[in-house]
């Protein structure tokens, strides 16, 4: 339980991220501003908006928990599932895409096919967003009532009050440079828990040395690639072709809430600089989240619950004021994944679906309206489905299994769409609903076809290959866009007087 200088500390960090928020929404005049934060913020900025946004409270307490559970197999997400698929977007996906002009990745969908792709790849991540706020909503939950014994429900209401309330002034400036100072808020507090909770169990060899002699259900805590036969969620050939290959590919090119910062970038520079620099950042990130589950294994044994690792190291590790610091670090990461979902889900519902279909000629003003109106909405929405994290074994396991229902095919048809100008829009069209369609149906029979409970890699990876199959076919069989339209969509495909032709 927190003490009264770590309640001081917890109430000053909330009292001033809140007024931190609210400050910017003098910037915000129009739905560009919301949205897009004028198109002028700087690269350090968003860089630490990504990051953070990532990395939040899911991996605070999902990672930790995970390692509780299985070991450091699950730091492959960070390290080998984010660097090598952030260059690859900073140096290809992101200059494309801001040259556009965009706002949503379904919007650049849709110039490269067509509008029905567009539409289900964005409804497709709007249902996504909505689960997901849920369970970031839920994580907060477990965090508040562990350290203080808040009911689930009130602190449910009481996180979704103070971010949703800066998120609707501010947009997404406020989101970004709340998210800068979260971020440093997040190393202090994770790293003092990491420093403290290794001064208590004799280091590194010390942690070792206690958690082998545990027993043989701990022998591959300490192995970063994992057997086949491995009755953890992460296998290697999961790892290598699910994770490397598409779920990580896919969460930093195609994921709204990521890219959509790199559109608010000042210029093209800034855009990719952005994403090069959250690489650096996040090499980092598996020293915070990863080391305190496997020293809650020494000190707290007895935990049934993984997500409940670091809340209890917090509560019995900390001293005075480190305890609100690092539950600060929390709310900080739990803070900046909601806002990141509420703005970039405001944006999908506005500029893909209501300015397309609802209503196409109403004021930038309006526009803006809808956008504000729709965080309201979808805060009653995660609100309401935050119980669904409970049907899971982690909180991390049941957001990487949402994605896997939709992130292969979506990932394929950007792929082909950005680098093979022969891709047609029914290929497109095809790959994306048979790749989906071919993840429920290995869901609905994952108990005849996979080994393991949980095979959100294997199913993103299948459901990968099976769209990018589909849309190949389909497009060797179909009329493709004549050339004049595909101009800036296609990889290094220009327009002839850009290239000194005409």
């Amino acid at each position: 339980m927190l003490t009264g200088i770590d309640y001081f500390v917890v109430i000053a960090y909330l009292i001033g991220m809140l007024l931190l928020g609210l400050y910017f929404r003098k910037f915000v005049h129009s739905s560009t501003d919301f949205f897009l934060g004028g198109r002028m913020l700087p690269f350090w900025a968003i860089g630490m908006s990504i990051v953070v946004s990532d990395i939040g409270a899911i991996d605070f307490v999902g990672v930790a928990g995970q390692t509780y559970l299985y070991g450091i197999s699950v730091g492959n997400f960070d390290w080998i599932g984010s660097v090598p698929a952030m260059l690859l977007a900073a140096f290809i996906f992101i200059p494309c895409f801001w040259k556009t002009r965009i706002y949503t990745i379904p919007e650049y969908l849709g110039r490269r096919y067509n509008d029905a792709v567009r539409t289900i790849a964005s409804l497709t991540w709007i249902v996504f967003f909505a689960f997901d706020l849920g369970i970031i909503f839920w994580a907060s939950a477990v965090l508040l009532n562990t350290l203080m014994g808040w009911p689930i429900w009130v602190s449910i209401i009481a996180t979704a009050t103070v971010v949703g309330l800066y998120t609707f002034c501010g947009g997404l400036t406020a989101v970004i440079m709340t998210d800068v100072v979260q971020l440093i808020i997040m190393f202090v507090g994770g790293g003092a828990v990491v420093f403290l909770g290794f001064f208590k169990v004799g280091g590194w060899s010390g942690l070792v040395e206690k958690i082998s002699a545990m027993g043989p259900a701990y022998q591959d805590h300490f192995n970063l690639i994992l057997p086949v036969d491995t009755k953890t969620p992460f296998p290697w050939t999961g790892i290598l072709f699910g994770l490397t290959f598409v779920m990580a590919n896919a969460y930093m090119i195609g994921n709204q809430a990521i890219v959509q910062r790199c559109f608010s970038a000042k210029n093209e520079w800034h855009a990719k600089a952005s994403m090069i620099f959250a690489a650096f950042l996040k090499m980092l990130i598996p020293i915070l989240v990863l080391f305190p589950g496997l020293i809650a294994i020494v000190l707290h044994p007895e935990l049934e619950d993984g997500d409940q690792a670091l809340p209890t190291l917090i509560g019995s590790l900390l001293p005075p004021g480190l305890g609100g610091l690092m539950f600060a670090a929390f709310l900080a990461g739990l803070m900046s994944s909601i806002d990141s979902v509420l703005n970039s889900t405001a944006t999908l519902w506005t500029k893909d679906i209501y300015e397309k279909f609802i209503r196409k000629d109403a004021s930038d003003k309006h526009y803006l309206m809808v956008g504000r109106i729709a965080t309201i909405v979808l805060l009653a929405i995660g609100v309401i489905t935050s119980p669904v994290s409970d049907l899971f074994p982690g909180i991390y396991v049941a957001v990487q299994t949402f994605l896997s229902f939709f992130q292969g095919p979506i990932f394929s048809i950007l792929l082909l769409g950005i680098f093979w100008r022969g891709t047609t829009q029914w290929g497109g069209l095809a790959g994306l609903v048979g790749g989906m369609m071919s993840s429920g149906l290995m869901y609905l029979f994952k108990e005849s076809l996979f080994t393991i409970e949980d095979p959100f890699l294997y199913v993103s990876w299948w459901s990968f290959v099976t769209g990018f199959i589909i849309t190949v076919v389909v497009s060797l069989f179909t009329q493709s866009h004549p050339v004049s339209r595909l101009y800036g969509l296609v990889y290094r495909l220009k327009q002839p007087q850009a290239e000194g032709i005409a």
